[in-house]
Parts: C-alpha cells; structure tokens; sequence
C-alpha cells in the first residue's frame, strides 16, 4: 500500500491562480474511442479506441500510445494469419475491452481482430507488450470480431481444489457473434499454470451457456463489477419468446463458485409506474456504481421510442435483497398451482424435464421473473437518447455526469427534487454562484470570477499526482520507488533526496471548516485572504495578512526497496504569488539493506611504503603506534613519512662480468616506483662489472636510500665437462654440465642449445637433449653452449650425436605375444606342483607326477553348481578378452595402411572441399526437408501427394473446398475435438501402424502454423502414453516404435526443431561422412548387380572375390557446352552407368542432384579413331558365360588411361528406340530373358540349393573366409574413423550449442520420472535415447537425403547402416559382450564403443546442468519456426488428407463428440457435420 502524505489545509477563499484559469484539459483521438478506463493508483487514464491505444496521465497528456491496426485478418481464418488465408484483408482493430490488473502492472486489452485475442501491455508504458500469442488457438479467443457484440470483464482470483494455488484471472461477459464462442460468461487466466496458457477458459463446460439460445437471447452485456465476495454483470436480452423487446437483467455470482453454480438474474425495471409493473425504459445503455452508498446508476432506453430514456438509481443493497428473497423462495420449494417455480424460471435449458426448485442440485442457472422485477421509478428522463453515466460526490454532494448520442455531456444531481446544474460561468457575482449549491462552482477571489474548484494536484519534482480534499486535509500519494532517485554510493549528513510540493486549489466556501464557528466568517471577500495551515500533528497556527506562513512536521516513508528514510514537510504559503509550496527533505534512516564495501588495509600491506600506495578512498594509513596499516579513524598517530628502505637479500648474490641477468631485492619500505643501484650504476639489468663485489642501494622516491648488509659478487661461470657424451640423434639424452661458479646467475637466466625440458641448477646443470634435426648425423662432437642472462655466452665440447638404436632380435619370442613364458607359468594336478615345459595359445605341456597326489585339489570343495557357473562366467570373460586382443591385433596391422588411405582419402578430398566453399552444402529448404522427413517413407515415397502437392478438385468446387478446410482448420484448434480425433482413430484395428504415421506427419503440417498448439497437444498425448506405460506396460519400452500417433508426432516435433541446428552445426560433418564414404567405396570395384564392394563396412555387402581393376583418368567433352574437357577418376571394371554417374558427379559438382542430368538422359561416346562409338551397359558385344550375360565395362571396350570420352543429352522413348533399330535381330537379341552379372556371377541355382543344404565344415569354411576378410573392414573402419568420430562429438557434445528444444523435452521427462516411483535412472535413460538420438539422429544419419539434395546408393547405404548402428548400441545401457558369433559391425567398433557410451552418458548430465528452458522461450521459439516456414507448406492438401480419415471415421467421431459434455458446449459435432456437408455433400442433422 502506498504510503500517503496528508498536507492538511483550511481553505477559507481560493487560492492559486492555475484554479482560476479557464483551460478546458481534453484529449482528441484520430479514431473512434470504444473504452476508457483509469488506474486508481496512479489516476493514469488508458484509452481504447479503434487501431490504437492511448495512455494519458490526470492532464489528459498523452504519455505513451500503442498501434493495434488496422491488420491483415478474416474472421474465418484461424490466427497467425498467413498466405493460406487468401480472404485476408486489412481490417480495423475495435477495442473491445480494457482491464486494469494493478497487482502486476499490466492492462488487459482485446480487440476485434483475430478471432479477439487478447494481450497484455505495461501500465507504465503501453507501447512496451508484457504477453501475446496468437499461436494458442481456440481456447484463448476471449472477445469478439463482430463490432456490435459487446465484451465486458472484471479482475478477479481462482483458488485451485487441488493445491489451493491462487490464480489470477479476469472473468468475461460477451454477447454471441457468428465467429465467436458460445459461453456468455467465461474465466481466462492471466497467467501461465501447468499445461493451460495465458487466456485460456479456466472453466471448460461451465453452466452458463448460450448454445441453442444465441439466436433466441441476444444478450448484450454492458457492466460487470465485483462487490463484497460477488461478481455482477449488467445485460440486456429478449425473453426467449416470440416477444423481441430486450428486458434488462443484473447477473450475481459468488467470487469464489469457479462453477458458477450460484449465477442468478434479476430482472430491474426503470418505470414511471412501478406497481403495474409498466417496464417502459426496457433495454440498459450503461452503468456506473458509486462507492459512496454503495448506488448502481444506469442509463435506459425505450425500445418502442428511441429518442427517449431515462436514468435511474438502484441501491446495491436493494438489489442482493431481492435475489435472496427470490432464490430463497425456490430453495424451499415455492411453487404454484402448475407446480412451476413461483419467482424463477431456467433459462438456459432446453430438457422439457426441468429440475423442480428445492432439489438438491439445479443443473442450470435461475433468473427471476418479471412479477419479482426490482422495480425503481426513473430520477431523471430525456427524448432524446442517454448513452453514458458517471458519478461523483463532491463536498458530500452527489453530481451524475451524462453524455448522450448527440455528444453532449450533461451534470445532474440525482437527489430527487433538484434539478440539473448549468454551467457555473453563466453567473457573474460570487452571491449568486453559491447560492446555486454547484459542488463544482466557486467563486474565485482573486479575479471576481467563478471557477471549478477541483484543480488540485501535488508535483514531486517534475512527478504529478492527483490530489483529493477530505474535509481541510489535502491528500496525495508520495512518489513510488521507481520514480526516487537512485541512493547515492555515499551516504553522508544532508539530504537524501529533496522534491518540490505545489499545491493549488481554489475553494468554494460551501461547508464550515471545523476550525471556525460562525458563519459571518464564510464570506466572499475579495480584499481579505486568510490562511490556515495545520501539521498532520493536528497543530495549527493561523496568519491573517502575512506574506509567508510557515509549517514543519516529520514523518516517516518506507519504499518498496525496504529502505526507511526520516522525512519533513516544511511549508510555505507566498501571498505574491498565491503559491502552496512544500518542500519535502528526506533522510536514510535504518536502512534494511545497503550495498557496502569492506576494505581490510592490512591486506598485502606489510610495510609503510605499500600502505600509503592503497587508494586514496579507502582511508588508509600507517599506525606508528601499532606499526600496521588500518583505518584513518582507528588510529591515534600516524606516521607522516615512511622510514628509509631496508634490503634483506639479494636473489641471486652472484652474476657473470657481463651482466644483463635479473636480480631480485628483498626487504621492506621499498616503495612502488624505485631506483637500485649496484655500484653507483641504475639497475634494471645487472650492468658490466664495475668492481668484483659490493653492497646493493636502493633509493625511493623521495630521496630516502637504503643500503644491503649482503654483497653481490661478479664472476665468470667455467663448463668444464659434458657426461654422457653420446646420445641417439632421437634425443631424450639426459646429460651433466660439470664446472667452475655454474650456479652465477638464477635459473630463469640460463638457456642450453641442446636442451627441449627444463633443467636442473646447482654446481652442477642437469638437462635433456632435443632430437637432431639435421638429415645426416655429423661423426664428431659438437659444442654445448650455456648461455647466461642476454650477453654472457660459455662453450663446452663433448657432446656426440649417434644412430638410434635398432632392435634385432629379443627372447623369448613368445613373451610379446603371450602374457608369461613357460617357466613362469605354474600347473598343479592335485596338490603337486608340474614342471611346464611347452606352452601354447590354446595348451600348454607339462610333466606328470611320479606318483598319485594326495588331495585331488588345492583348494577347498565348494558348491558344484556355483563353481560351474564361475567357470562358465570366467571362460565368457576369457574368449571376450581374447577377441578383444585378436581385433586389437588386426586394427593394428591395418593401421599404417589406414593412415595411409586416410591421407589420401583427405588429399582427393581437396576438390571438393574448395568446391564445398564455392556451392555450399547441398541443404534441402525447408519445405523439402519436411517432406521427405515426414512422406518419403509412405507407400507412394515421391508420388505422394503431399509431396507432389497436387490435389484432384475440379474447378467448380475448389472455392467451397478452401473455405471449408478453413472451416476443418478452424475445428482441428480445438483441443477438445483434435484429442477426440485421435482416440477414435487410434481405437479402429484397421488404423495400423502405417496409417499412424502418415496421420501423424498430415497432423504436422495442418498445424504447423501453430507450434506451440501443436506442442502443447502433443505434451497431453505424451503425458497419457506415460501413465499407460507406468502403470500397465513396461515403462522401458515406451517411445520405442511408433506405435501411436504421438510418438510419430514427436518424430516430427524434432526433426521440426532440429533443422536448424543441422544446417548450423551437424549438418556440415555428417556430409563430410557421407561424402568420405562415398568417395571410399568407389575407390573400389563395386558390383552394380549384387550391390557389393570391395571398400566397405557392412560384412554382408563385402565384394569378397578378388577383382583385377586400375584407375584410369578420362578427359570428358560435354556435347553443346564448350571445348573444355574435365578430368575424371574411374576404374576399368566399372560398368558404363557407373561411369556416367562418376562423369556427372564431376562435371555437374557445382550442381545439387536433383538439377543434374539423369544416368539414362545421357549417353557416352568414345572416339578411339575417325568414327565414335556409343558405349552401354548392354548391347550386342556383351559376352555371354551360358545363360548369364556380363555387363560391359571400359576393360570390355578396351577404353584406356587418358581417353576422351564425350557426354551429350538424349531423350530415349521407345518409338525411337524402335525406329533406329534396323535390324530386328539385334534388337530381339538385346531382349532375351537372359540373366545378367557386372563383376562375379551369382552360383547356379542348384549349386544355390546345395549351399543351403551344406555341411558345417562348409559353414565353418565360410566364417574363416569371413575373418580373413574382416581386415578389409577394419581397414575401411580406419579410414573413416576421423569422420565418424566428428559427427558423434557434433552430435553428443553438450558444450556446444543445444537446440533449445532437445533442453525443453528432456526436462520435461526428467519432470514426469520424478513423479513415478518406478522410473528409475536407466529408464529415463532409454526414454531420452528413444525420442532423440534414435527417433531423430539414427533416420538422418541412415537417410542424409532428408536433410542433403544427395542420391545415396545402396553400397553407401550399407556402410551408413553400419554407423547408425554403432550410434544405437553408444546409447544403449546393455553391455555387449562379444563372440565369435558377434555380428562384424559389432566386432568392428568394439574398442570405440565405451568412449561413445561415455560421450552419451556425457551428454545427458551435461544437458540436466544447463539452464532450463521456459514455456515462454520455447513458444517464442516455436512462433519463430511457423512464422518462418509456414507459408511455404502444402498445408491444404495435408487438411484434405486429413478429412479423409475424418470421412472414413465419421460416425465414431460424432459419437465421441456427442458423449463429450466440453464438446457439447462448443457445438463440435455441428461444426463437423458442416464441414461434411460442404466437403461431400454428406447428409446431417443440420
């Protein structure tokens, strides 16, 4: 509560010459004004007009002001309005209501536009929006677009059942339009609360509904108030019979029903004739509730007669008595002679079976009827139409301001037998102005005039405030805290902050001050001005004619910061100028909080010279008493001049005669800026020798000097001697410098040439040796040179760089491969111990005992079963191990040639990564990535129509198709009717897994446009899938398939989030591994009918048979496009197609795939000689081998290293296939049902058949044959390795960026888990694996053709597929443990599978530390990608594929439509069948 100051006044005449002035304050909109209303804390006046909003303070001045419109919208488009709506138009924005929320400083305001959201902007500056969304959907469309449907609210709490929570909400009462919803009266939050948003209907079916009586109704709301625990509406609207005359009602609640259970009408009536119930002035206009008297003004109109109406007064209190006479009377069963109700009737139910008044519970709100009308006679009537009301008690006076159709403003006193007051200037002596009894006119004295007397305000210092009179106290508010100066840093006596106060009033004497007794005092004397001040204290003096008065008294203030301050008024009244003037002087007193520095000088301040060198603002000093540095104020004498310099030592005390080494000085008082001397010389490096030793002077400034007791001593340092004095020329020699004063100078000084690490200094210098760099080891020694300091250089030789070491041979052989030798192995048989003679990888040989042992065992018996399982366990431990070993072994005999091929891999790379800078990336766009993400897989891949974006509609039907889509659009934001949606659909057997996902990705694009709908539906699935899972399935196993609807919505939800994260960070490394392993496989042979290589991955895709195969370089013309001839890398044994695609990946490089010519729309000429040949992978000069056919390659047409070849464009169809073919025989011939092979024929059926019947030794032949070529796999692994390993981290390294949305969902599992006890560690675990690396990461990397404009082949894919794999088990928590049965792809990442399991592992926890990510940011994200991409979808195809289900499924949908009482209440199941009707003409209820 702010605090107020009470400057307390008797005004016997007025005074101040701004009251007398006859400035008329007004503010003029360039638009219609629809709502004004005031804050009344700071008497701030916001205005709503149409396309604006206006902020003004108490002058009338505008302060700040918003722009609202006009705007691109139609009503039937459902908001963001994007290019979907064709219809949009610019339309204007009507306010439709303003709010006033003081509890968070925000306004309220809701227009016309946009299906009439609503925001929320600042109360200090409307410009600056707190909260908007139009991404919400239906739930949060609070007003109205028609313009005549009127919308009113009053702020109000909700206390939640649950946990008691209290809500702020705003309660609202709308009238029904063709666009709007049908609740009259709603609850919308002003908040966010667990799933709900800011505006969204708190009450989901409430019992005030208009569904079947909006046509019958016509409600049109013009007040709504709250008073003592109730909330009250003031509305108009038929009787609901044939009569169409409108009869006015007053609505109550309880604040607290959120239920509106207790929601009763009253119907008032403002009539001339009150006992034969004559309702002549029938429809309210508006309401005013005046709070002296607790009084309800309204305004009526006559139906019959619109140049009438009439204002008349309702007593609050009158009208609570009558509803609880009325409600009382059918609570105790009050019926008549039809067993109706006697004084209520139900007006919003259309069962025939109405609930009888004294039951228990009454389904439907009550409203009176009109024989219990309150009924008050009119106080004051026009012919011609009042539009407006206001009520003011001025001086215990009550004045009813009315404005009427014709722009006048009329001032009436509604006291019964008075009559309207006239305009106070008409009067022209002060006699007469006050015998009036205008509240509003008073005589001026100072110019002879009458004035208005309610000019009175306070200013702080530039600050205004309004100020109000009670009895002779004048009363403002002080300055809240943000508009006090800031606390300056340093608080000393004076005045804090000091503000200006100037009053001025100018009073009509109508009342008796208390401070005077007859009434010969209250007189209009112009040539007499007397001044009463009095003090809050109630002390008074009182000054006739004096030209200053003069006041004081103290009070104290508290600020919103917590801080205390002692305050005064002094007061002063100047006759001159007929000016108040209050200056208000405040002080900090106990300050609750204050920011303050503690500053301990004895610090690092050891002595005097650093004492006085601390900043001067600290107060520090040196004590001589206490010989320390302390505080200024705690000390009693300080020592004005530091003692002399003191020199302790000298670090080192010995230097070579040249010089130039740094010397250290330790003591005391040494000052900050000093001068040392060493023998009369500046040191800043030692000098030259002047004499052999000598004491070190220092002199501070200030001329004071100090001398050292210890000397320094020049000499010379004398190596004598260098041991070892060979080393191998790889260096790490560690040798000795011996000699003579080595130890002259410190260690930082001394520099070895033949040193890498550092040395060790003493009488002795101990170094390492560098590696020699030169190509030829010299044969003699070479000198060591010591260098000390800049200038002093010694020389000693003796050292010799040698050959390195080679080892030749070692023994025992068997130790490098075994983990012990035979000798060191022990074997026991019994309890005697055997001498081993051989051992072996897989026996070992021993000799027997002479004789039998006498226990059959060294260690104690033990259960059987238990050592048999040990035994079992420690031999799965050993073959592991073993395995583990031989994969070791065979990556490392691969692993110079994987260096090798890495090196090159990276040096043919070169080309394209210049051309990766020249063309960039090939990224899909958005809407190519979204649509091979979501649709590609679909049973129709490119052809679908999602896709294509081609819908077959004839022309004649396409608009009635649009608009209702729009209107199927408008029904899927409906959160009700989209859940019930997918709970039929999903509860169909025949809707399968397939038709699931495709729905889902239909769902995406529908809703795209609405991100944070779409999200928050999702979470609302989500949510009722976890408590499935918990509670009656394996929670481990939930997000694991798309068995649902909405885990292929989360598929979607990530791939939507992740794009841009894939462009700016993963996206760049996953196609440097595509591209590598592209490159790598082609390399090789690759066998275009098998689909195998000889580089690759994948075991199962191994080219195992050995093809002969050399690179050759072509130089390729293209036909039409110039003499220049491009390079391009092949293999002899490459069929031509593989060739083609080789030659267009070169040629067209700067090209993504999609824009490059096809393999089959080109063809391939080779001109060996005069004549050109046309090369193919089959024609008549294939060979044969019996039924099988080979496909040609360069090596069959015998195409050598550096051939041209030239590309042209074709188109091939049949006819001219037909047509160009002569001779019939070739053609035929072409056209055998002949079997074809590239590079190894496939075995023969029968020997197939016997294959499959073979023996295990053929088996365990053809597992050898697999081992033998798992070095080719490692080998490729090797290579790759760089790139595999950079993908991984730019996916699994959370120090990086993290797309926010990755942040969002994993805290929203962790959210869930917490409340389940039964989710453990691992779960969530497996949780987070399924939704993001293996719903999301694992399909992008097996599929970079959803991201990239790239074709991937199947040999590339293999290998892909081989990663993607290794990428799922890194996330897993099982541990593999590998045989000799383990799949390759296992075996082959077996050593890098624990790093990648801790990257992950890493990655989660480095994910839970980060800061969270709101519901706001994340929307805010989500509104950026639907504003970004929106337009670009084919989002009406995906909402004419989405009816389809709504078709096929239609009669399930309106049943759960009609069972559900939310969708009841929002007329879904009409809205569907209308949408039905225009779509396929399908017959309804309608």
């Amino acid at each position: 509560m702010a605090w107020r100051a009470l400057a307390a006044l008797s005004l016997l005449l007025c005074f101040g010459s701004s009251c007398c002035d006859d400035t008329q304050d007004y503010f003029l909109s360039d638009t219609v004004i629809n709502n004004v209303v005031q804050d009344p804390q700071t008497s701030r006046i916001y205005v709503g007009a149409i396309n604006n909003i206006y902020q003004l303070n108490y002058d009338l001045l505008k302060e700040s002001s918003a722009a609202t419109g006009p705007k691109k919208d139609n009503p039937h488009c459902t908001p963001p309005i994007t290019a979907q709506c064709t219809d949009a138009k610019d339309m204007d924005n009507i306010n439709k209501l303003l709010l006033v929320n003081s509890a968070n400083g925000t306004l309220i305001v809701c227009g016309s536009l946009f299906r009439g959201i609503c925001s929320l902007v600042n109360l200090n500056s409307v410009d600056k929006q707190v909260y908007y969304s139009d991404t919400k959907g239906e739930k949060t469309y609070v007003a109205s677009t028609e313009e005549s449907v009127a919308v009113v609210g009053v702020i109000s709490y909700f206390i939640e059942a649950h946990n008691n929570a209290n809500l702020s909400i705003f309660l609202v009462g709308k009238g029904y339009g063709s666009s709007d919803s049908s609740k009259l009266i709603s609850t919308r939050l002003l908040q966010e609360h667990g799933e709900m948003d800011v505006f969204e209907n708190m009450v989901e079916a409430s019992t005030v509904q208009a569904s079947p009586f909006v046509q019958r109704y016509l409600h049109d709301f013009r007040h709504a108030f709250k008073d003592n625990g109730y909330i009250y509406f003031l509305f108009s609207r038929t009787p609901g019979t044939s009569d169409s005359r409108k009869i006015t009602f007053i609505a109550r609640l309880c604040e607290n029903d959120h239920h509106y259970y207790s929601y009763t009408e009253l119907q008032l009536n403002c009539s001339v004739n009150t006992e034969q119930q004559d309702n002549m002035y029938n429809k309210i206009q508006a309401v005013y509730l005046a709070r002296p008297g607790e009084v309800l003004f309204a305004v009526f109109s006559a139906d019959e007669d619109g140049g009438r109406s009439a204002l008349c007064m309702y007593p609050l209190s009158s009208i609570n008595t009558r509803l609880e006479e009325v409600i009382e009377s059918c609570y105790i069963g009050e019926v008549l002679e039809d067993e109706k109700p006697k004084t209520v009737y139900s007006p919003y139910i259309s069962k025939t079976e109405a609930y009888k008044c004294g039951a228990e519970f009454l389904p439907s709100p009550l409203a009176s009827k009109p024989e219990y009308a309150l009924a008050v006679k009119p106080i004051y009537t026009r012919n011609d139409m009042l539009t407006a009301v206001a009520v003011a008690v001025e001086n215990e006076h009550t004045v009813a301001f009315l404005g009427t159709s014709g722009a006048d403003v009329l001032k009436v006193s509604p006291i019964p037998g008075s009559v309207p007051v006239q305009a106070c200037e008409q009067k022209n002596d002060c006699q007469s102005c006050v015998s009036q009894r205008d509240p509003y006119c008073g005589w001026c004295v100072l110019e002879g005039r009458v004035s208005s007397p309610d000019i009175l305000h306070c200013e702080f210092d530039g600050y205004k405030i309004h100020a109000t009179m009670e009895g002779t106290q004048v009363i403002c508010d002080l300055p809240t805290s943000e508009n006090i100066p800031p606390t300056p840093e340093t608080q000393g006596e004076g005045i804090l902050f000091a503000f200006n106060l100037i009053i001025t009033y100018c009073e009509a004497v109508l009342s008796l001050p208390p401070l005077f007794t007859k009434q010969t005092d209250v007189v209009c004397l112009a040539e007499c001005l007397k001044i009463i001040l009095i003090c809050i204290t109630h002390k008074f003096r009182k000054h006739s004619d004096q030209q200053q008065c003069f006041m004081k008294c103290l009070f104290l203030y508290k600020t919103k910061k917590l801080e205390l301050f002692l305050c005064s008024f002094e007061a002063y009244f100047f006759k001159k100028n007929n000016e108040f003037s209050v200056r208000l002087n405040c002080f900090v007193f106990l300050p609750f909080f204050y920011s303050v520095v503690l500053y301990n000088c004895s610090v690092r301040r050891e002595d005097c010279s650093l004492c006085k060198n601390a900043d001067q603002k600290y107060n520090c000093v040196w004590c001589d008493t206490t010989k320390s540095c302390i505080y200024r104020a705690l000390c009693n004498q300080e020592l004005a001049q530091c003692p002399p310099p003191k020199i302790t030592d000298i670090v080192p005390r010995y230097g070579p005669m040249k010089g130039q080494i740094s010397v250290t000085i330790k003591g005391s008082n040494l000052g900050i800026n000093i001068i040392a001397l060493i023998d009369e010389s500046p040191l800043e490096y030692l000098p030259n020798k002047r004499s052999e030793s000598g004491p070190v002077e220092v002199e501070v400034e200030g001329g004071r000097t100090g001398q050292s007791d210890v000397y320094f001593t020049y000499r010379d340092p004398v190596p004598k001697a260098v041991s070892p004095s060979k080393g191998p020329a790889a260096g790490g020699t560690v040798i000795t410098i011996t000699g003579d004063n080595l130890d002259t100078a410190s260690i930082d000084d001394i520099s070895i040439t033949v040193d890498r690490e550092p040395l060790t200094f003493g009488k002795e210098i101990t170094c390492m040796t560098g590696p020699h760099k030169g190509q030829k080891i010299p044969s003699d020694r070479l000198p060591v040179i010591v260098k000390y300091g800049k200038d002093t250089f010694k020389e000693v030789s003796g050292f010799e760089y040698s050959a390195n070491p080679k080892v030749t041979d070692y023994a025992p052989r068997a130790s490098f491969s075994k983990a012990m030798t035979a000798k060191e192995a022990q074997a026991f048989v019994g309890d005697v111990l055997c001498p081993v003679t051989i051992l072996e990888d897989d026996k070992l040989f021993l000799v027997a005992p002479s004789s039998p042992p006498k226990s059959t065992s060294r260690r104690h018996r033990r259960d059987t079963s238990s050592e048999a399982m040990e035994r079992k366990s420690q031999q799965a431990e050993r073959e592991y191990e073993k395995i583990k070993n031989q994969l070791a072994n065979l990556e490392e005999s691969v692993r110079d040639r994987c260096k090798k091929e890495f090196t090159d891999l990276m040096i043919e790379m070169e080309d394209h990564t210049s051309d990766l800078n020249e063309a960039r990336i090939p990224f899909l766009d958005y809407k190519n990535y979204t649509n091979r993400v979501f649709f590609l897989p679909s049973k129709d891949g490119a052809n679908d129509v999602m896709i294509t974006g081609k819908l077959d509609i004839p022309e004649s039907r396409r608009a009635i198709v649009d608009q209702a889509l729009n209107q199927f659009s408008n029904l899927l934001n409906s959160k009700t009717f989209l859940i019930n949606f997918i709970r039929t659909l999903e509860g169909r057997h025949e809707f399968n897994a397939r038709n699931k996902v495709y729905f889902a990705s239909l769902l995406t694009v529908a809703l795209h446009g609405k991100l944070e709908y779409y999200t928050d539906i999702m979470r609302t699935l989500l949510l009722e899938l976890m408590e499935e899972y918990i509670h009656s399935k394996n929670p481990k196993l939930m997000l694991r398939r798309s068995e649902t609807v909405v885990e292929r919505m989360l598929c979607n939800w990530m791939s939507i989030c992740l794009y841009q994260f894939l462009k700016d960070s993963a996206g760049e490394p996953l196609y440097k591994l595509f591209k590598a392993i592209k490159h790598q496989v082609e390399k090789g042979p690759v066998d275009a009918e098998m689909k195998k290589a000889k580089y690759t991955l994948n075991d199962t895709g191994l080219l195992v048979d050995d093809v002969e195969y050399s690179v050759l370089t072509l130089q390729v013309l293209v036909h039409g496009e110039g003499p220049d001839v491009t390079p391009v890398k092949v293999l002899n044994c490459d069929s031509i197609s593989q060739v083609k695609e080789k030659i267009i990946e070169q040629v067209y490089r700067n090209l993504p795939y999609s824009q490059r010519p096809t393999v089959d729309s080109v063809a391939l000429e080779w001109r060996p000689g005069s004549t050109g040949q046309i090369l193919s992978d089959l024609d008549l000069t294939s060979q044969k081998e019996g039924r099988w056919k080979r496909i040609n390659t360069l090596a069959h047409y015998n195409v050598r290293d550096g051939a041209t070849l030239v590309l042209s464009r074709v188109l091939h169809t049949q006819q001219s296939f037909d047509q160009n073919q002569d001779n019939h025989e070739e053609r035929n011939a072409l056209l055998e049902d002949d079997k074809v092979f590239h590079l190894v024929r496939p075995a023969d059926e029968l020997e197939e058949v016997k294959s499959k019947r073979g023996s295990m030794k053929d088996k365990a032949t053809t597992k050898a044959i697999t081992e033998i070529y798992l070095t080719r796999l490692l080998s490729m692994k090797g290579t790759l390795q760089q790139f595999v390993d950079d993908f991984f981290r730019s996916v699994l390294c959370s120090g990086n960026v993290v797309p926010p949305a990755v942040k969002y969902f994993f805290d929203f599992l962790d959210e869930q888990a917490e409340k389940h006890d039964n989710v453990d560690d691992e779960t969530i675990h497996i949780w987070k694996t399924n939704s993001l690396p293996l719903r999301f990461w694992v399909n992008i990397l097996k599929n970079p053709h959803f991201i990239f404009d790239v074709h991937v082949t199947e040999v590339v894919d293999a290998s892909l597929s081989v990663i993607a794999q290794t990428f799922m088990d890194a996330c897993t928590k099982t541990e593999h443990k590998l045989t000799r049965e383990s799949p390759s792809n296992k075996l082959l990442y077996a050593k890098e599978i624990s790093t990648y399991k801790k990257m992950v592992d890493d990655y989660y926890k480095g994910i839970r530390q980060m800061v969270p990510v709101s519901d706001q940011d994340m929307n805010t994200h989500l509104a950026e990608v639907s504003r970004s991409h929106t337009d670009k979808l084919n989002t009406q195809v995906a909402l004419h594929q989405l009816y389809q289900y709504a078709s096929k499924y239609y009669d399930g949908i309106i049943s759960s439509l009609e069972d559900d009482p939310a969708a009841q209440s929002k007329q879904l199941t009409l809205r569907l069948q209308q949408i039905a009707a225009a779509l396929e003409n399908k017959v309804t209820d309608l």
